[in-house]
């Protein structure tokens, strides 16, 4: 294993990114590192003074990005243990849920939801509180039942929902600050087969009801007209199919992509074909690799019941947001009690933008859209591009104090601190 601080040369090691999925962040990281084992994780972290998890990457911000060591976890040994009494299974953080999800439905389980891309690690979507959609569902966080992390003196660390309660709560979307997250615990469910609807032409009055229409209900946009462009439904697949008028809307006669102009074989099957829940929930199939370098993202959420408010307060910035914009993404989350969960105590809308690459004309957009949103207490996706000030963003979390002080209490000498986190949590 390379120390810490040296370079790192050997073909495990040269495997871990050098930046970020869409490309946006280069790594300053002086050394790279790909473990095959938790004795040697625990050695390597014990030894370093600065480091951080690096997962699939996607992430558009530097919350990740660290000057010392950057390890991959996906070197470990991988492991998908069920739990059948519990209903729930134990996995490895780096693997991917669209590989764990296979592997589930072959056993009779599912997980309640995924998001929109089955190709991101468990333990970097946890820790940023990634999502899919659907009122009643959480987000993937929320179904954590137990980690497993190496901490910053190199000890193993397990804790769990039941055991450890309200500290629990602050350690599950945790930004990769308060350890190395090796294992987690997830709940299941007994598995289950959707079909997928795209409806096309949504009038914004009907949004509301649209949202709550289904299991699981996507809404894209482009801003260029008042109108709503797509409608991805995922139902329970025993529900009868839309009806021919449903909401004002039309069918869709063909796949879709939710960008106009990409090809729709990338897309999970459509036109209400039947199929397990993992090849229904996300967007995108596993096999499909995704592009990169081609886009920045950001998202907010927001109070559920301020949706028609919202994006009135946007149309006046619609003219800036559609030139720089690949699509807009309209879901919903249920609340939780994690505590830098975007959806604390708060069900919530969700605003999901895809822009282009172009960092010098999309962040006076970020700007604008944020100012427009900030009456309704916008709290960001911590794993995408924003602007938000970090005394306004500390106002919306009602235990972010709290988190500032586990954060002391298990890393005292910052070892998996980065510039933007010490920005957002000062010591």
């Amino acid at each position: 294993m390379t120390a810490p601080g040296q370079n790192a040369t050997s073909a495990t090691e040269a495997d871990v990114p050098r930046r970020n999925w869409a490309g946006n962040v280069r790594y300053a990281a002086r050394a790279f590192h790909r473990p095959t084992s938790t004795d040697e994780l625990r050695r390597l972290v014990a030894g370093s003074t600065r480091i951080r998890a690096v997962g699939s990457g996607h992430s558009f911000n530097r919350f990740g990005d660290t000057d010392g060591d950057l390890v991959s976890l996906a070197g470990l040994p991988p492991v998908v243990d069920v739990h059948h009494e519990r209903g729930q299974v134990t996995v490895s953080g780096a693997l991917r849920y669209g590989d764990i999800a296979r592997q589930l439905h072959t056993q009779g389980y599912a997980l309640a939801n995924l998001a929109s891309l089955p190709h991101i690690s468990v333990a970097g979507a946890v820790a940023t509180a990634t999502h899919g959609s659907g009122q009643t569902h959480g987000n993937l966080a929320s179904a954590v039942a137990g980690l497993e992390l190496v901490t910053a003196d190199g000890d193993l660390l397990r804790v769990d929902r039941d055991t450890d309660g309200d500290t629990f709560a602050g350690m599950v979307v945790g930004l990769g600050a308060l350890g190395l997250v090796t294992r987690v615990t997830l709940d299941v469910v007994p598995t289950f087969k959707l079909r997928q609807y795209v409806r096309l032409d949504l009038h914004r009055e009907a949004l509301d009801e649209a949202l709550g229409s289904a299991y699981s209900v996507s809404v894209f946009t482009d801003w260029r007209t008042p109108r709503l462009r797509e409608v991805w439904r995922k139902q329970v697949a025993d529900q009868p199919p839309p009806p021919a008028d449903w909401l004002g809307t039309t069918a869709a006669d063909q796949p879709r992509h939710p960008v106009l102009g990409m090809p729709a074989e990338n897309c999970t099957p459509q036109l209400g074909v039947p199929g397990p829940w993992h090849e229904r929930l996300p967007h995108f199939k596993l096999g499909f690799t995704p592009s990169s370098g081609d886009e920045l993202q950001s998202e907010y959420h927001l109070p559920r019941t301020a949706v028609s408010d919202a994006l009135a307060a946007l149309d006046d910035v619609a003219h800036r947001i559609a030139p720089v914009l690949h699509v807009c993404e309209v879901r919903t989350v249920a609340a939780d009690e994690l505590w830098l969960s975007p959806n604390h105590q708060r069900d919530s809308f969700v605003l999901h933008f895809t822009w282009i690459d172009d960092a010098a004309a999309v962040l006076p957009v970020v700007a604008a859209v944020e100012e427009r949103l900030a009456p309704f207490a916008p709290r960001p996706h911590w794993g995408k591009v924003f602007v938000t000030d970090p005394a306004e963003l500390a106002v919306r979390y009602s235990r972010y104090a709290d988190f500032t002080a586990l954060l002391t209490d298990l890393d005292p000498a910052g070892k998996f601190r980065t510039d933007l986190l010490d920005r957002y949590f000062p010591r």
